[in-house]
């Protein structure tokens, strides 16, 4: 990995290294693109203040985040399939994530379940929730991520509906994906690492709901079963219910318009996640660092405010720290070196983006994450 240099270069390696409808799956988002082109597009307008005979000898990328010290202001987001990009994908990204000292996020949709992940790693990991209409499984999957320890829980509000991602659509990568389509197999063919790695690990079904089921643990009917649980009834009311079973931090994620940002402080959460799902939802919506600054205006003095969208790189992660956020998710970046090389890629792009923020930081005349804010921007 001696010569890669930036999130692109693991990005070209996945792309050559995994079959296409699993990478396809990652990379793009639903409908047009526009949203997902916008997030990564603003953020790039956003220009440095070059400053300079600043002593900058003593730079500290360390922050706390939900009160906790971590190394730097980057977060794992959850992804969900992590374990299709590579086998074991989960665990191979917490202990990368925990190697670094950032946060972990594990999908409600993972291939390897909270206990998977949760026996292969040192230290506790946040657990993301989808709420399905079946309540009783919602509470016992909370519990479930109390029992392991998870010291967040990461609410995503954004997945009422789902979003049409038409690449999926062209690739068959339905639930369960349409491997023995011929282009598929021809394909899957080609990528000989990937299929001996998918073969070797521990689980290839969504891990947090295979066995849920009675008698259906194979992948098809856990499918049909999820496609049925989506609740495109679910409100700020269910927070409360909740917040009845989880004892720990509670953190919103999804969040795009500031009179939603208000409700997210009225019902006590510690944090929330400006995001639009990477765009791979509302087509059409803004971006998220667009929103951002108007969100810590309102409500940045009563909660933690947390950025996703369109990071893919140091200088990003700068960018959306400077117009307010407290930390930064990271996704498609984290998983193009999952893809690529399995956990080590995982911790390169982690370290490619931390070597970024740290030059990014020294140019601008900034020593610590804290004092990271509008003045470092270039008018």
């Amino acid at each position: 990995m001696k010569y890669i240099t930036c999130i692109e270069d693991l990005r070209q390696i996945h792309k050559r290294k995994v079959p296409k409808m699993f990478f396809d799956y990652v990379d793009h988002g639903s409908y047009a693109e526009e949203t997902l082109r916008a997030n990564v597009d603003d953020l790039k307008r956003i220009k440095f203040r070059q400053r300079i005979l600043v002593d900058i000898s003593k730079r500290d990328l360390a922050t706390t985040i939900l009160g906790d010290t971590y190394a730097m202001p980057l977060i794992l987001a959850p992804v969900g399939s992590t374990g299709m990009q590579y086998g074991d994908g989960e665990i191979h990204a917490c202990r990368a994530a925990q190697a670094a000292g950032i946060p972990y996020t594990l999908s409600t949709m993972s291939i390897c379940s909270i206990e998977d992940v949760a026996g292969n790693v040192e230290k506790p990991f946040w657990f993301q929730l989808y709420v399905m209409k079946d309540r009783g499984f919602v509470k016992a999957l909370i519990e479930r991520a109390i029992a392991a320890k998870c010291s967040a829980l990461v609410l995503t509000v954004d997945l009422q509906v789902i979003g049409q991602r038409h690449q999926d659509i062209k690739n068959g990568m339905t639930v369960p994906p349409e491997i023995f389509r011929p282009k598929n197999l021809i394909d899957i063919a080609t990528k000989p690492g990937w299929v001996k790695g998918i073969l070797g690990a521990k689980q290839r079904n969504f891990g947090n709901i295979a066995g849920h089921l009675p008698g259906s643990k194979d992948l098809e009917s856990v499918s049909a079963w999820v496609a049925s649980q989506f609740d495109a009834s679910l409100n700020w009311k269910d927070i409360d219910w909740i917040r009845s079973i989880w004892p720990g931090k509670l953190i919103i994620k999804g969040i795009l318009d500031v009179e939603d940002a208000r409700e997210a402080v009225k019902v006590g959460a510690e944090a929330l996640v400006v995001s639009n799902h990477g765009g791979r939802q509302l087509d059409g919506a803004p971006s998220s660092i667009e929103v951002l600054p108007e969100i810590v205006h309102t409500v940045g003095s009563h909660i933690e405010v947390m950025f996703d969208g369109g990071i893919r790189s140091g200088q990003d992660v700068m960018r959306a720290l400077a117009l307010g956020a407290r930390s930064c998710m990271i996704g498609r970046a984290y998983i193009y070196g999952l893809g690529a090389f399995g956990g080590p890629g995982v911790s390169k792009a982690i370290d490619i983006i931390g070597r970024e923020l740290s030059t990014t930081m020294g140019l601008c005349g900034v020593n610590a994450i804290n004092q990271i804010d509008e003045k470092v921007l270039a008018e």
